[in-house]
């Protein structure tokens, strides 16, 4: 018998319309968005939409490898009139020093987008 995949935080992935989300929570909160888009409530909604939050750089004659952050969703919220970028976690992933780290680099280098966790 095959099990579903799952990944390293043992969510199932999820696929909808053709897309393979990480997990159900994510599939469920992108169906959401889909039919926000569609009542014209947001607009220019982006999946998986990656941020830069570290240029790469040379240290002492090395080149370091930038960091990078990647949101479950990126849209422009006409309600709030603001640009959103919205990541999806569980409780447990949410505590983990690398993503406490980036979402403070994500806040500090764009403040003028709205950062929603999905808990």
């Amino acid at each position: 018998v095959l099990m579903p995949k799952k990944n390293k935080y043992h969510n199932e992935k999820t696929e909808r319309d053709g897309f393979v989300y990480d997990s159900k929570k994510e599939a469920n909160r992108g169906d959401i968005l889909n039919d926000l888009q569609a009542n014209g409530k947001i607009m220019s909604l982006e999946r998986q939409k990656p941020f830069i939050l570290i240029e790469p750089f040379t240290y002492q004659g090395k080149t370091i490898r930038g960091v990078k952050w990647v949101a479950d969703f990126y849209y422009y919220d006409f309600e709030r009139k603001i640009w959103v970028a919205e990541d999806v976690k569980s409780p447990m992933t949410k505590r983990k020093p690398e993503y406490v780290i980036k979402k403070k680099l994500f806040m500090t280098k764009y403040p003028d987008i709205l950062f929603v966790e999905f808990i």
